[in-house]
């Protein structure tokens, strides 16, 4: 006997709530409605497009840290490859001819490239992505420094971004809307699309929940890292354009400490660091808590260090409940 459309739509309604992604949604629900009581400013609408900007660089970037982590791996170079991306483009903007689309092109390609080298290291070297994206993560930021200051190593200086068209990427506003939330909605659409419908997509999570089943079933692992990984790098030079065209110039110490935000907005939205769980959708609601929390912090006048004891909180607090909700599982 079919069930009556009220009644579907019940049963929906309940396996939505059910969801990881559903409970993190509520709990940014009552930290809005709780900030909205603690502070005046907070729900003005001024406040309110800041604290998305504020989240969009971060979210895009966890868009590609989002598929890697549900293949079971981490990429701790995002934060630098943001900032040598965005040099780069900095650099040939300023100093060369070049078109600056085409600059802006070459960045993104950049950390593309760097995204790919990290691949090749995990897949090809066999080296553990921690280890690997560590590495990178220090290469990429004295790259950064070589870019700003040249090879006679002189002491790195902030590069000015000064084409009004690259510098409205991070910058412009649509109507009342800042132009980098409308691009993080769009990707955010795009690659959550890809995720669900696409083959690739579906092998991403077939490599994080059982990387010998997916190579028995005819997955090939290598294609797969490799492409998670150089989205991933992409998508950080994307977000290092962005973050530079906000600012008007490049900066050497450009994403520093990005890598924590991110990992964090990706297992506050559901994500399991141990592979094959996890969605963009949530990855973004985690990145909108982060800011949220960041926009409190302020507001409320409290000291900075509180904000890094915050984020180590928040990370280990979300690492702990996926732990335990795993144990839970497991003995059902």
């Amino acid at each position: 006997m079919s069930q009556s459309p009220s009644s579907r739509f019940q049963t929906s309604l309940k396996t939505l709530l059910r969801t990881r992604e559903a409970g993190v949604f509520l709990a940014l629900v009552l930290l809005v409605i709780i900030m909205g009581f603690l502070s005046p400013y907070f729900l003005l609408s001024e406040n309110i497009f800041n604290v998305l900007r504020s989240m969009a660089t971060i979210a895009i970037m966890a868009i590609g840290m989002t598929m890697v982590i549900v293949t079971g791996g981490i990429d701790l170079s995002v934060g630098s490859v943001l900032a040598a991306s965005a040099m780069l483009t900095a650099r040939l903007i300023f100093y060369t001819e070049l078109n600056p689309w085409l600059a802006v092109v070459v960045g993104i390609g950049f950390g593309m490239f760097l995204g790919l080298i990290n691949g090749f290291l995990i897949t090809r070297v066999k080296i553990a992505p921690f280890i690997a994206t560590l590495g990178m993560l220090s290469i990429a930021r004295g790259l950064t420094y070589m870019i700003a200051s040249g090879l006679q190593g002189t002491v790195a200086s902030n590069i000015p971004m000064r084409d009004p068209a690259v510098n409205f990427l991070g910058a412009g506003y649509i109507g009342p809307v800042p132009f980098p939330v409308i691009l993080m909605v769009i990707l955010v659409v795009i690659f959550s699309l890809f995720l669900k419908f696409t083959v690739l997509g579906r092998q991403i999570y077939a490599v994080g929940s059982n990387e010998l089943a997916a190579r028995l079933s005819g997955v090939n692992l290598t294609r797969v890292k490799l492409f998670v990984y150089s989205l991933t790098g992409a998508l950080a030079g994307f977000a290092g354009i962005l973050n530079a065209g906000l600012l008007s110039t490049s900066a050497t110490n450009a994403g520093l400490g990005n890598e924590l935000d991110v990992i964090a907005a990706v297992a506050i939205g559901g994500a399991s660091l141990a592979g094959g769980e996890g969605t963009i959708y949530g990855a973004v609601i985690g990145a909108a808590i982060m800011a949220v929390l960041r926009n409190a912090f302020v507001l409320l006048k409290l000291p900075v260090y509180m904000q890094t004891i915050a984020i180590g909180v928040v990370i280990i607090l979300a690492v702990a409940s996926d732990q335990l909700q795993r144990r839970g599982s497991n003995r059902h």
